[in-house]
């Protein structure tokens, strides 16, 4: 018996083999089982994702022997014939080599009458968007008023080009491309089937391949099989297809966290000597920096289907957010001119050398300087004690120094209470009685068990008993600031020398003119 490739021997032949479309294969399944069948069906997707299977499945739904159902036989008439591509009541029809209006009447002038052995005639015409206006017009025509008897199944992987006239009267279903993980586990069930012998990486570097398609898939499958004689070896299916091993990967990394331009040239002279497809290499290098930014961002999405999630991460840790974010932007780039370059080499080449060329040369933290502080440092809170024991505060100097004071208290106050003393200016002493002037923006902070908390810790401050009076702000004007209104006013100073230090940054210049970025200024923090 001749050999039958995987894509033909392993096309599924009931709706419980097909993989990954489980929200078409609902939808029909309760139509046909509970009678409620529409006259048109419109199956849309990309190539090899199952559109003309389920259509033939379909077509075995309506005319098996055992009745219209959701689970034909597979082994009536009918059903065989449908598999062996020989029923005389299904029309397969590609609508690319029938594009003439004549070819189309031709094919429809038969529609009136009744099937010749199973219970509907079923026009199955693929690529249905390939066909000429003058074939629509005749198509849409039938399906105005079809017949009870005739069923359409159109298939297309281009469903912007169908009329819309055609299209309100299909049911429409899109077919989803699968999911590497999905297609994975399909081949894998395969191979042990077959029992060929594979390694688990090679599966991964096939799916990536086939973009969501059963089909590609099948037909790599086969390709790796024959060329490892037997085997799907992971060395194998790179060296096939022309797949750079994701170590080099690493190394490009590693060299570009270093700014080592050496090492990144020698690096690509030794992928060049492999003869690897240079597109597929910076598609490599851009899902690489994907998963270095999940590292970074949701370290719990990191998947090991390389089998290098360690290395990924201690790459993620070298290596910047911004400037991940940075190279995954330059590769986009690159990846749209690389058809433009004098040869793919040279042109993956330039995408590495601009990556190192616009990398800061001291990172991305540019700390702004800090103005100049408005008070003191804070003394040690064992010597601010001693000195208060030793003479009662003088008026003049708690007033001045509020906001050390505030400082050294606030690791035992708490939110609330830090907050309070913060917003509030020093009026005086009476006796053992402080005044405190409270800011307008703060009186909702005042609450009486913040205030005794406050006071309390300014009781440990001082060693002695402090009573507080807080009071509104009045007619009498203030002569000091808040600690709250000084760090405010420290903020905006900060923040506006960080924005300067960024927009002067010659590398930031060099970026705008380049790729014409703009500073986001709300991005832009300053560092203590």
């Amino acid at each position: 018996m001749s050999y039958q490739v995987l894509a033909r021997k392993w096309r599924p032949h009931h709706f419980s083999e097909v993989v990954g479309q489980e929200h078409v294969v609902r939808a029909l399944s309760n139509a046909l089982d509970n009678d409620r069948l529409h006259h048109a069906y419109l199956f849309t997707g990309t190539r090899g994702v199952g559109k003309t299977t389920l259509a033939r499945i379909f077509a075995k739904s309506l005319n098996c022997e055992t009745g219209v159902g959701s689970t034909p036989c597979g082994v009536c008439g009918p059903c065989r014939e449908i598999d062996e591509g020989r029923f005389v009541d299904l029309l397969e029809v590609d609508a690319a080599s029938r594009t003439k209006v004549e070819q189309t009447r031709e094919l429809l002038e038969n529609v009136p009458y009744a099937p010749s052995s199973g219970r509907y005639k079923v026009y199955l015409i693929d690529e249905v968007h390939m066909f000429s206006d003058s074939s629509f017009n005749a198509l849409l025509k039938t399906l105005e008023e079809p017949p009870p008897h005739v069923k359409f199944l159109l298939a297309t992987t281009d469903p912007q080009k169908v009329p819309v006239t055609v299209l309100s009267r299909c049911l429409q279903f899109n077919l989803k491309r699968l999911p590497m993980e999905q297609l994975q586990a399909q081949l894998r069930r395969i191979l042990e089937q077959e029992k060929v012998e594979f390694e688990a990486p090679a599966l991964t570097i096939l799916a990536r391949a086939a973009a969501g398609s059963v089909r590609d898939a099948l037909s790599l499958l086969d390709q790796s099989i024959a060329y490892g004689g037997g085997r799907v070896l992971e060395a194998d299916v790179r060296t096939l297809l022309g797949v750079i091993p994701h170590e080099r990967l690493h190394h490009v990394l590693e060299a570009l966290a270093t700014n080592d331009g050496s090492a990144l040239m020698g690096i690509v002279a030794q992928m060049a000597a492999e003869a690897p497809d240079f597109p597929s290499a910076l598609q490599g290098l851009l899902s690489l920096l994907h998963r270095l930014a999940l590292a970074q961002v949701v370290p719990g999405a990191l998947d090991d289907s390389e089998g290098d999630a360690a290395v990924v991460e201690g790459l993620a840790q070298r290596i910047s957010p911004e400037d991940v974010q940075l190279y995954y932007q330059i590769g986009l780039t690159g990846q749209r001119d690389l058809p433009f370059a004098p040869d793919p080499r040279s042109g993956f080449e330039m995408v590495l050398l601009r990556m190192l060329a616009f990398r800061p040369a001291d990172g991305w933290s540019v700390t702004a300087p800090a103005p100049e502080r408005q008070r003191c440092a804070v003394p040690a809170k064992r010597e601010i004690l001693a000195k208060a024991k030793a003479a009662p505060p003088a008026e003049g100097s708690i007033s001045d120094d509020w906001h050390r004071v505030v400082e050294a208290i606030s690791g035992s106050l708490g939110g609330m209470a830090t907050q309070l003393a913060s917003n509030c200016v020093v009026d005086g002493w009476e006796g053992d009685q402080l005044r405190l002037i409270l800011l307008p923006e703060a009186g909702n902070l005042a609450s009486e068990r913040t205030v005794e908390r406050l006071q309390s810790a300014l009781g440990d401050y001082y060693g002695r008993p402090v009573k507080l009076r807080l009071q509104p702000v009045g007619s009498k004007p203030l002569v000091h600031q808040a600690p709250a209104q000084l760090k405010a006013q420290e903020r905006v100073q900060r923040q506006q020398e960080a924005e300067r230090t960024i927009r002067e940054n010659p590398y930031v210049q060099a970026l705008s003119a380049e790729f014409d970025a703009t500073v986001i200024t709300d991005s832009i923090k300053p560092i203590d």
